[in-house]
């Protein structure tokens, strides 16, 4: 073991205290999902603390389908948990785990606990179990099926098993204790009967283990020696530990509950997701509104800054609720570093300077990056016609507005000081031009004991290349929507946001040569983008926005109806 590993949180300090009473001891641990859904950023968690684990201690780590209930799980999100996992750069021991693998074996310890009388066949209803389970200040009252004898219950089971039952008329229990103080020791169910063929065994099984049967077994078949789950898991420990205790396992493997991640205006929920796609609020797993992983990396997420995120939240056994703050500034500190600096006018109104010529034509070198001089320049070119963005005019007279304006100077950015002097309206009084006068002496010099104008953004229109934005927003307006019931009233309204204007023409033909480049760029004074390759074609491209340029967002400006804008 290394010895230097500091007690940085509880796990820690139980994994040090195994390995100072076992210095022989292996640590193999795993990461178990259920194939019903996408990863979202608390499994990224969970997978960041079992991997990490794994390396800093020389260990294993196996990738376990848990793959129980064959109505739920598709093959699609077996193959993306995959490419999330290697996405995030982690690569599980040996080949890929599958709780059907043990399917015989699980079915033969169940037998073992009918053997045992600790298990019966139960032809209640579900909603029967339900009431005769009770209620936290109410016991549970035994099953008219629970004291059938062994012989009984092993021709049932047998019976179950080779499909003789429908679904829903028989299932198998655990006997414990209908009085336990732990509804999850109030004979749970074990086995249920699904008809619907499986992505792994297809045809060959009709009855399938409920989850807390199959996972500590399997635990114990694959040699697990700290099992981590998060604390929703804290009272099914019992159940962990009874099933262990009871049948005839050679390895006995020990669960360790940490917090679940929390994040704040999202929903990690994945049969919450999933009403969203149903209900078209979203179009999809990979929606950036949702912190799926796909979703976050389709945004302009990076595997370090989800990494980074994970890290700096910690490992505690106290549940809180997230700041999106903070994730958003483990993107906004590496794109800071590592972004392209360009101008993109995503509302564009047009600026005709009147003392250039039509013909006059300059040419800029400017930085990609302006602490960064390896990441080179690019070229911008300046004419008579530009573009600026509409919300840096202002038509009326505002004292406290720092931007363009009638009268005023303003500097674009790399360039020349300009003064507006008049504008041109539309049949519908719509702007639709700013008559400027350009001060050709400015370039590169600051105005003689006067304070600098302020600097705006702009595109030549010999310049330009048309682009779609996409501005996402929080998909909800309250910053805890896991705890309402009816969580679809407060969807936020303005949560995508799409504007049509303009970036540099190079910048798109450095794209359209590189179709599948992952390009990052600090649009100047707006934002961090990316490029959506999902959506974009060479002649349309599409631009998520990963993050603003500081914490801006504020909730009170945030609008509320039942359905999104998408």
């Amino acid at each position: 073991m290394n010895t230097k590993i500091k007690n940085n949180n509880f796990i820690y300090q139980i994994i040090n205290e195994d390995f100072n009473k076992n210095k022989d001891l292996s640590f193999y641990t795993r990461f178990p999902p259920e194939p019903n859904g996408y990863l979202h950023i608390g499994h990224a968690k969970s997978i960041c603390l079992n991997f990490e684990l794994a390396n800093i201690y020389k260990g294993r780590c196996n990738l376990r389908f848990d793959d129980t209930n064959p109505m739920k799980e598709n093959i699609k999100y077996i193959n993306s948990i995959k490419y999330d996992i290697h996405w995030l750069g982690y690569k599980w021991y040996g080949n890929i785990r599958y709780s059907s693998e043990y399917f015989l074996k699980l079915y033969q310890y169940a037998q073992e606990l009918i053997e045992k009388g600790l298990a019966y066949v139960d032809q209640l209803t579900k909603e029967q179990i339900r009431e005769y389970r009770g209620t936290l200040n109410t016991p549970g009252k035994n099953s008219p099926y629970r004291n059938r004898t062994i012989e009984e219950n092993r021709q049932l089971f047998n019976k179950m098993k080779k499909g003789e039952f429908s679904e829903g008329e028989a299932c198998l229990r655990a006997k414990i204790d209908m009085k336990s103080s732990f509804m999850v020791m109030r004979d749970p169910v074990l086995y249920r009967i699904i008809f619907t063929e499986h992505h792994q065994t297809q045809k060959k099984w009709c009855i399938y283990p409920m989850y807390d049967f199959a996972h500590c077994l399997s635990d114990s078949i694959e040699g697990i020696t700290h099992s981590l789950c998060t604390l929703e898991f804290q009272d099914n420990k019992r159940l962990y530990n009874w099933i262990l205790k009871n049948t005839s396992v050679k390895h006995y493997p020990k669960q360790y509950e940490f917090s679940r991640l929390n994040l704040e205006f999202s929903i990690l929920s994945k049969r919450k997701i999933k009403i969203l796609i149903d209900k078209n609020i979203i179009k999809e797993w990979n929606d950036p509104r949702i912190p799926t992983l796909s979703g976050l990396r389709r945004k302009g997420y990076t595997p370090s800054s989800i990494k980074l995120f994970c890290q700096k939240i910690g490992v505690t056994k106290q549940n809180n609720l997230i700041e999106l703050s903070m994730l958003e500034h483990c993107i906004r500190k590496e794109l800071n570093q590592t972004a392209i600096r360009t101008m993109a006018v995503l509302e564009p109104i047009k600026v005709f300077l009147y003392n250039l010529d039509q013909n006059h034509e300059e040419k800029f070198i400017v930085p990609n990056h302006p602490n960064n001089p390896a990441m080179g320049t690019h070229k911008i070119i300046f004419t008579n016609t530009l573009y600026i963005e509409r919300s840096d005019f202002k038509e009326k007279y505002d004292k406290k507005y720092k931007r363009l304006k009638i009268g005023e100077k303003i500097r674009l950015r790399y360039s020349y000081i300009i003064k507006a002097e008049k504008i041109e309206k539309d049949q519908y009084n719509n702007i639709i031009n700013i008559i400027c006068f350009c001060y050709l002496n400015t370039l590169g010099k600051k105005p003689k004991n006067k304070k600098n104008p302020p600097v705006i953004h702009w595109i030549s229109e010999k310049n330009t290349f048309p682009a779609e934005f996409r501005l996402y927003n929080p998909l909800f307006n309250i910053k805890n929507p896991e705890q309402q019931k009816n969580f679809l009233f407060h969807i936020n309204s303005e949560s995508l946001i799409i504007k049509y204007g303009f970036i540099e023409k190079k910048i798109a033909q450095k794209i359209q040569k590189n179709n599948d480049i992952e390009s990052f760029f600090q649009f100047e004074r707006i934002g961090y983008f990316c490029l959506d390759n999902i959506d974009s074609k060479k002649d349309h491209l599409v631009f998520n926005r990963t993050v603003n340029l500081r914490d801006t967002w504020n909730l009170k400006k945030i609008g509320t109806k039942n359905i999104t804008n998408n």
